[in-house]
């Protein structure tokens, strides 16, 4: 094998399958990245097993062949060459040469007959959904996956597409937020449940531009097509909660608040509160005002900011961090708590865009 491309996007290439690599795996082949040439493209490739990706660059080939190559380290060292033309040679007993300028590296490949094929998907009839819709709707939920395995259905996010409604669910136990969505192109009804972490690294690798990703859904995986870059992640089997249920219809007191005011009041008090125990912020409801307290052996923290008020007044505590993970994605200038009571879930929406909705479970207070 051997070719020559530009070190800028030959990195570039790298770093996009290398989001598929294991860091640590007992099957050292899958702490590298195969590297394939074909005609006139370079094809790489990485996987953990659970999420593969499959990248496609122009190059100029000069002979067409494969190696597997240690990510981490062909990363570093791509990383640190000129931005000029680079040569990849394979040499005798799976060794690599790669030459930049007055550079030479030599690296110790893999054969690659051991590395593992992505599993092939039939593309037929995809989901076409826009790729900054997709974006917002994964970064406006990720944040409420459960990282616990106690639970497994939970580590995954609900997708579900129905016409032309798209849908994106997460749920911990303590939080759960909930993204929809309007494609342009209508689809028969899909439900499938993606790994937070797979999830997690679609939504770094997707560019953000206009243009449509296609989505396959089969019954053991579901695939992200991006055009150059392909992303392949086993799906998760099981029942996902009935999210519908647990989302309140009613409630006892309705809060409408300025999201920045709301927003540096709780960043602040949550500075205190995470040297505490608990992280606990409290906040009190009264007629026009809303007071956010901490307290914890480091000090103590009091805020008073404006609120409309439509029902009783309340007085309800929350896990800060969980309170600013939602306040960070959501980009309206006022929001919405609805309470019905101090150990019932809020539920918080932008006033203007009804698509978001978030439902956090409140900490009990005891006097």
């Amino acid at each position: 094998m051997k070719f020559t491309c530009m070190q800028k996007k030959f990195l570039e290439a790298i770093l996009t399958v290398q989001n598929a690599v294991s860091g640590r795996s007992s099957m050292p082949i899958l702490e590298g990245i195969l590297i394939e040439t074909k005609k006139d493209v370079l094809k790489l490739v990485g996987t953990d097993l659970e999420l593969g990706i499959e990248h496609h660059m122009e190059a100029n080939i000069l002979q067409e062949g494969s190696i597997v190559i240690p990510a981490r380290l062909l990363s570093e060292i791509v990383r640190k060459l000129p931005d000029a033309e680079i040569e990849v040679s394979v040499l005798s007993n799976n060794s690599v040469k790669i030459t930049c300028l007055n550079s030479i590296v030599t690296l110790q490949g893999f054969a690659p007959d051991e590395y593992p094929s992505l599993p092939d998907i039939d593309e037929n009839q995809p989901i076409e959904i826009s790729k900054l819709l997709l974006i917002d709707m994964i970064r406006e939920t990720i944040f409420a996956v459960a990282v616990d395995e106690a639970r497994p259905i939970l580590t995954g996010a609900l997708f579900e597409v129905n016409d032309k409604d798209a849908v994106m669910v997460c749920l911990d136990g303590y939080r759960l937020a909930l993204r929809k969505g309007v494609m342009d192109t209508p689809h028969e009804s899909v439900r499938v449940i993606i790994p937070g972490k797979s999830l997690a690294e679609i939504g770094k690798i997707i560019p953000e531009d206009d243009r449509q990703v296609s989505i396959t859904v089969s019954e053991r995986h579901v695939l992200f097509d991006l055009g150059y870059t392909r992303i392949i992640s086993r799906v998760l089997e099981g029942e996902y909660i009935n999210y519908t249920q647990i989302i309140p219809e009613d409630y006892k007191t309705r809060v409408k608040v300025d999201t920045k005011i709301l927003t540096s009041s709780i960043e602040r008090a949550s500075l205190i509160a995470r040297e505490g125990k608990n992280n606990l912020i409290k906040l009190t409801v009264q007629d026009q005002k809303m007071l956010i307290t901490s307290n914890s052996e480091a000090g103590q923290v009091y805020e008073e900011i404006p609120i409309l008020l439509e029902g009783k007044e309340l007085e309800i505590a929350f896990n800060a961090r969980y309170f600013m993970d939602m306040l960070k994605v959501i980009g309206d200038p006022e929001i919405c708590l609805d309470f019905t009571t101090n150990v019932s879930p809020c539920v918080i929406r932008p006033i203007k865009d009804g698509n978001y909705t978030y439902l956090l479970l409140p900490v009990r207070i005891y006097s």
